[in-house]
């Protein structure tokens, strides 16, 4: 049993070290072979103008409004000759106080201002009768000087009573309300009947939009005021989705200290369907602004976000967050990011993850 199991062993033995100076002779390649750097296309964050759109709103509101009130107090109203909406001229009639009592007066007035004139002429006749008599004799100077005297007088009575009925005509006329300027009737506050407390009651009778003017009080935040100019064009959208055209014509030279909002005055075409007190949004046109942009492609989008692809100097990617804003000409505005000067990947981000080493190709290289 023994002789016959000795060779098959020293057999065995035999093979097993053939294998092992076969294996000595080839050796294993390496497990892990280190990549190639992914060639990938960067472009520099950079400051640039961007020429974006506005959108704001606000209230529409009458370029300038006049109020029109009565000057006299005591008056009750006869007559109203315009409604709410109408368009009135200049100087038109809007209504009409009752002037009876004061018709009466200027009456008495032009009868005492007749008795006052005849007076004065009676009284210059008999002065121009003693002109040249001084140191004649014929009359005593005190007379003469007295006459002289009561010309005089009797003439600034006259013309004393010619005021008085001139403001009591005044008055006549001013009973007449009339447009201050041209435009159209906002409000009406009055009826015929109504007894008018005069200016110092502060409400007014009538309201007019002078010319029909009629703008967009737009509400703007402080950091946009800056990129408004007066002049340009907006694109307007009114209370009952109608479009019109408008134009920037005032921008406040002050921002609310609570709010931190300014104005923009828009002012609007003249249209019956303008109406005061609705709201209306403005988009304006070509606002210049001028900050950190980077182009669209190198902008991604995940559930976490918007975010970047920042290359540092060992050319490694990092995942940064960003914010986005205005969009123009291929670039997007980084309101929040990387600082300007950075390289972003333009290309091959879906490829790459956090700490890659890749092979930036910059944007302009051959």
């Amino acid at each position: 049993m023994t002789r016959v199991r000795w060779p098959a062993f020293a057999a065995a033995a035999v093979l097993i070290g053939a294998a092992g100076a076969l294996g000595a002779c080839h050796p294993a390649p390496k497990a892990n072979v280190e990549a190639q750097p992914r060639a990938v296309r960067v472009a520099r964050v950079q400051s640039l103008p961007l020429a974006s759109a506005l959108t704001v709103s606000g209230l529409l509101t009458p370029r300038e409004e006049a109020a029109v009130t009565s000057e006299l107090g005591g008056f009750r109203v006869s007559k109203v000759f315009v409604d709410q909406g109408d368009w009135v001229k200049q100087g038109q009639p809007l209504a009409q106080l009752d002037d009876t009592l004061l018709r009466s007066q200027i009456a008495q007035q032009s009868a005492v201002l007749t008795q006052q004139t005849l007076a004065a002429e009676r009284a210059e006749s008999q002065a121009r009768n003693v002109a040249g008599l001084d140191n004649q004799g014929v009359l005593s100077q005190e007379d003469i000087d007295t006459r002289r005297f009561q010309a005089k007088s009797a003439r600034a009575s006259a013309v004393a009573a010619q005021a008085q009925l001139d403001d009591l005509k005044t008055r006549q006329a001013r009973l007449t309300l009339r447009a201050p300027v041209s435009g159209r009737v906002l409000a009406r506050y009055v009826r015929p009947g109504d007894l008018p407390a005069g200016q110092t009651a502060g409400q007014p009778l009538f309201r007019i939009a002078r010319d029909g003017l009629i703008e967009i009080d737009a509400e703007v935040p402080e950091g946009d005021l800056g990129k408004l100019r007066a002049g340009q064009n907006a694109e307007v959208t009114l209370p009952d989705g109608a479009k019109t055209t408008g134009q920037v014509r005032l921008i406040s030279p002050e921002v609310d200290q609570q709010s931190k909002l300014g104005h923009a005055r828009i002012l609007l075409p003249v249209r019956a369907d303008l109406r005061p007190g609705g709201y209306a949004y403005a988009r304006l046109l070509n606002v210049k602004t001028i900050g950190l942009v980077a182009p669209d492609r190198a902008v991604t989008y995940d559930a976490e976000g918007a975010s970047v692809f920042v290359v540092d100097a060992a050319n490694r990617v990092r995942r940064v967050t960003v914010r986005t804003g205005d969009r123009a000409g291929g670039f997007v505005e980084l309101m929040q990011g990387p600082p300007a000067g950075s390289r972003v990947l333009v290309t091959g981000s879906s490829f790459v993850l956090d700490g890659d080493k890749v092979a930036p190709v910059e944007n302009g290289a051959s």
